[in-house]
């Protein structure tokens, strides 16, 4: 399992601030998009991503109600993934389509109260499957543990998936993201918001490691 920095910024200048902190230990992360109108939160206008100069890859993750008019915006070399929302209002078909003839790979994001045999048929057309664990648009909301009994789910349906978990993410559940066959998790308040972010993303990956180590020794034996 990997974990993946999760960037979500109201404004500008946070957005830029810590995509200079990431810089410092990240390779990939996981920008998020706003509109205030899928979800309550707003945040930076789009260009900022086509003026963005850095080293990092990234995914952007748009909790926007409509992801196409949105992506035409977004044009930057670094931009790998986007990860949009069943929920929203697009044909899911026509833009995963275009994502392909850009050359960017699509995901699919998931609300914590969809369910499975709603985007089942959508989910075989993408490379990634992104469950929210936490209601989405802010910083630390609550976790909500029985998206996990989705997941594992889900793990058995999309074998051949790549599936990512984000919210709530932390030190003390870790081990419930790995059981259930998470391929990596977004962490954003748990590594931005208090002390070091480069400290808090190396105490993930440590702990990470341990659990690891432990989980893989389990099965052997």
């Amino acid at each position: 399992m990997k974990i993946v920095p999760a960037v979500l910024a109201e404004n500008a200048d946070d957005f830029l601030l810590r995509m200079k902190e990431a810089e410092s230990f990240a390779d990939y992360i996981q920008i998020d998009m706003m509109d205030g109108v899928f979800v309550p939160t707003n945040s930076f206008a789009p260009e900022r991503i086509n003026n963005l100069v850095t080293p990092l890859s990234f995914e952007i993750h748009l909790m926007v109600k409509h992801p196409s008019a949105y992506i035409i915006q977004l044009h930057n070399p670094g931009l790998k993934k986007v990860l949009f929302h069943f929920e929203s209002a697009v044909k899911h078909l026509d833009f995963i389509r275009q994502m392909k003839e850009r050359g960017i790979e699509a995901g699919l994001a998931v609300k914590p109260d969809t369910e499975i045999e709603k985007f089942r048929s959508i989910a075989q057309q993408v490379g990634t499957i992104l469950f929210l664990t936490v209601d989405p648009g802010s910083y630390g909301s609550p976790f909500r543990p029985e998206v996990l009994d989705k997941i594992r789910e889900a793990r058995t349906i999309f074998e051949d998936k790549i599936i990512a978990a984000d919210g709530g993410v932390s030190i003390d559940n870790l081990q419930l993201f790995l059981d259930a066959g998470v391929d990596y998790v977004c962490v954003g308040s748990r590594i931005f918001l208090h002390g070091s972010p480069a400290d808090n993303y190396r105490h993930f990956i440590s702990e990470l490691n341990k659990l690891e180590v432990r989980h893989d020794y389990s099965h052997r034996s």
